[in-house]
């Protein structure tokens, strides 16, 4: 197999996705996202904690901060399966997956780092 080939192959390739979950070791307050990638999803989390620039949850960047990285866990809690169609998206998927984990862990207040929304009236 060529250079070109293998690279192509590759990039074509599914990488696992899913739900991947912060979880505070301490007090159990958690956020989670949805992710087309969740080992680049994982690391980038990480990466953005340790940098203390995390802009999606400053809270959660000031708790890793004042705790230190030993006091959280990063987990993929859900994967998403492949379809048969090379050309699925899986933006929908993810959504929704993700929605019905936000309903499951409810992962706001004392319980988590994300932000309630407000749902439309109708």
């Amino acid at each position: 197999m060529d250079r070109k080939k293998a690279k192509q192959d590759y990039k074509q390739a599914l990488r696992p996705m899913g739900i991947v979950r912060v979880r505070n070791l301490k007090d159990g307050r958690c956020y989670l996202m949805a992710s087309a990638d969740t080992r680049g999803a994982i690391n980038s989390l990480r990466f953005q904690l340790k940098m203390g620039a995390f802009a999606t949850s400053p809270e959660l960047a000031r708790d890793w901060k004042e705790l230190g990285e030993e006091s959280f866990v990063i987990e993929v809690i859900d994967e998403l399966k492949p379809v048969e169609d090379p050309e699925h998206d899986y933006r929908a998927d993810l959504q929704v997956l993700e929605e019905l984990w936000l309903d499951k862990l409810k992962p706001y207040g004392d319980r988590g780092y994300h932000t309630l929304r407000r749902q439309p009236k109708g």
